[in-house]
């Protein structure tokens, strides 16, 4: 069971600002570059991956793009989702007719590190059906207590393919289970709605994150959602403030072993080629 790996960060210092790194010390320094992710991936089944936009500084988000696309095709980067700026109009339009020659496959921007009404803005939600209108998916980053707000979005662009991130970035650490299940089963009602496997490991106490800890949230999502609207991602170097990567692939693959092999197919590779290499 090959995987296609939906979520892999890369990080360039010398080209590009990540301020937010300042704060975390296991990714405060060095860089994260595609030949140390395939060398930690090889022989770990990656058959592929996108990369995912990685909240650089906001000056920086074109450059990172730019620089991105000259890496896609190389070491089996298949594409790359970009970062965008929804909320305001001005060169969004601009922004992704560049996009169109970049290798972009999707757009994302983080909305847990903005005011919560920013997604709410009628410019916000007119620039999304402009992705939408170009047959690209939105990747949604909430926190678990916004996933109210990430409903109230997918409800007002019903007619595009929209992907939560990180199984909603539940907090595993306090054992907040009851809401955030609730939110997903309200969420998973919504059929043009999307789930990724990705980023939850780190979710959990230090030291704490387990196959075992791990699965009664990964079930619930594989439940509400079903296995044909799951894909799978590593959150690679987030991934090493919980499992660490080749542990994370490892427990990937045993939380969805009671599954059929053809629903186990999708979710690592499957769906990620319907969603956003646009592959039957």
């Amino acid at each position: 069971m090959d995987l296609i790996d939906t979520h892999m960060h890369l990080i360039y210092r010398q080209s590009l600002g990540y301020g937010w790194t300042e704060g975390v010390p296991a990714l405060a320094t060095g860089d994260f570059t595609l030949g140390d992710y395939r060398a930690l991936t090889r022989g770990l089944g990656i058959s592929g991956a996108i990369f995912m936009e990685c909240g650089v500084d906001d000056a920086d988000y074109r450059a990172e793009t730019r620089l991105i696309a000259g890496l896609v095709g190389q070491q089996g980067l298949l594409g790359q989702i970009a970062s965008c700026r929804p909320e305001s109009d001005d060169g969004f339009a601009a922004w992704l007719e560049e996009c169109a020659g970049l290798d972009v496959v999707g757009f994302r921007r983080i909305l847990h590190v903005v005011p919560d009404d920013l997604s709410t803005t009628t410019t916000f939600r007119a620039n999304l059906k402009r992705i939408g209108a170009r047959g690209l998916p939105f990747d949604l980053c909430f926190l678990a207590r916004q996933l109210p707000i990430a409903l109230d979005l997918a409800q007002a662009c019903d007619d595009q393919c929209l992907v939560l991130d990180h199984c909603g970035v539940p907090d595993i650490a306090a054992g907040a289970f009851a809401p955030w299940a609730a939110a997903i089963t309200d969420l998973a009602r919504l059929p043009h709605l999307r789930v990724k496997l990705s980023g939850i490991s780190a979710y959990c106490a230090a030291g704490s994150a387990s196959t075992t800890n791990l699965r009664p949230w990964a079930d619930h999502v594989l439940e509400a959602f079903g296995p044909a609207r799951v894909v799978w991602g590593s959150d690679w170097p987030v991934v090493n403030l919980g499992l660490g990567l080749g542990d994370w692939i490892g427990a990937t693959r045993n939380l969805i072993a009671g599954l059929s092999p053809d629903e186990q197919a999708a979710i690592a590779a499957g769906n990620a080629r319907k969603i956003y290499l646009k592959e039957q």
